[in-house]
């Protein structure tokens, strides 16, 4: 297979050539990374073919999965995602057991000041969604104390990552961080749950090699091993390299996308170990996948990252690593106009 070829798979079997629906899409690529939800609704915008703004969130919520961060993905799929030790923890607001957060040396919360804390939290839920400040506020009212919030409100997560991760609640689908209590869902067994986010990953992610799926679920190659030896994959070799992937019946005869704009944090980038990357040049690697640990918004023509942009208060700003010709410019122009009927001006650099 050549590396076009290859390509051609990715970029179909991830709706970049071929879009479907959200819930498809979502469900498909194992969510959504939402840091920034800008980025993820941007992923959808450009994969979707149902995507209406106003109705966009219907049916998602956000909370910490894959990698440990924050993706937007399908409500049906909490029970994949939030194994909550295997059940066992399940909105068990109990917490004598070693975790994480409470063997840290800056840990301020006893395992009973945590539940009252919980328990004043998930009741201050129940009549409405609460920013992350206004929960802070309300724990003060009664009784938090400067150390205690430095564990319950941890800029990484503490207790409030606890409490999502056990199933009581999530974030909010929107940019502002806010919490809402959590439908009732059925906990996946973990080992069950990682097998199918492989199999949906080596389905509608891959082709990808073994370093690609390590990186993209932060495992070890031995774990990565044991999924494929359960896994009905096909093997092809391209590169050198060793690719996997499960048949999903899609056909491959599109030709390459001329231009994409595609999202910060996208599937795209982050599907695949980004220093063997195949849209993306070495020497180009840190100007999307910045030392702070961003990844960039990244503007692809004819299949390689030839730069980012930015889009604020209507203008567009593309800058390039490199002269693309005036074809290459059109073509961005042209992109850009079709996602974009409120922008008002596009600037190269």
């Amino acid at each position: 297979m050549t590396v076009d070829e290859l390509k051609i798979r990715q970029l179909t079997n991830q709706y970049l050539i071929v879009p479907s629906d959200k819930l498809t899409v979502v469900r498909d690529l194992c969510g959504i990374q939402s840091q920034f939800m800008v980025n993820a609704m941007h992923s959808l915008k450009i994969r979707c073919n149902d995507y209406v703004e106003s109705n966009v969130k219907t049916g998602l919520v956000k909370n910490w999965t894959i990698r440990g961060t924050v993706h937007v993905f399908a409500e049906d799929d909490l029970g994949l995602f939030l194994h909550c030790d295997n059940g066992k923890n399940y909105r068990r607001n109990e917490w004598s057991g070693k975790s994480f957060w409470n063997q840290r040396e800056v840990w301020a919360l006893t395992p009973e000041r945590q539940k009252y804390l919980s328990e004043v939290i998930l009741e201050a839920l129940k009549e409405e969604a609460h920013t992350r400040d206004e929960l802070k506020v309300i724990c003060r009212e009664n009784g938090m104390t400067e150390a205690e919030d430095g564990s319950m409100f941890d800029q990484w997560g503490g207790g409030i990552r606890e409490l999502c991760e056990r199933g009581f609640m999530n974030y909010v689908v929107q940019e502002k961080k806010a919490y809402c209590l959590s439908p009732a869902f059925t906990p996946i067994p973990q080992e069950e749950a990682e097998l199918e986010m492989a199999r949906r990953y080596f389905t509608n992610i891959a082709p990808a090699t073994i370093h690609d799926a390590m990186y993209f679920f932060h495992v070890s190659a031995a774990q990565v091993k044991k999924w494929l030896s359960a896994l009905p994959v096909t093997t092809v070799e391209c590169g050198g390299g060793t690719y996997y992937y499960i048949e999903n019946g899609k056909s491959y005869t599109d030709d390459m996308p001329q231009c994409l704009f595609l999202a910060g944090f996208d599937q795209l980038m982050l599907g695949y170990e980004k220093k063997e990357s195949l849209y993306l040049e070495p020497e180009h690697m840190r100007s999307i996948f910045n030392l702070a640990g961003i990844v960039m918004p990244a503007v692809m023509l004819n299949g390689k990252v030839v730069g980012k942009w930015k889009k604020k208060n209507r203008k567009l700003q593309v800058m390039l690593f490199a002269c693309v010709g005036e074809d290459g410019e059109s073509a961005i122009r042209k992109k850009a106009e079709f996602l974009w009927d409120d922008m008002v001006s596009i600037e190269f650099v």
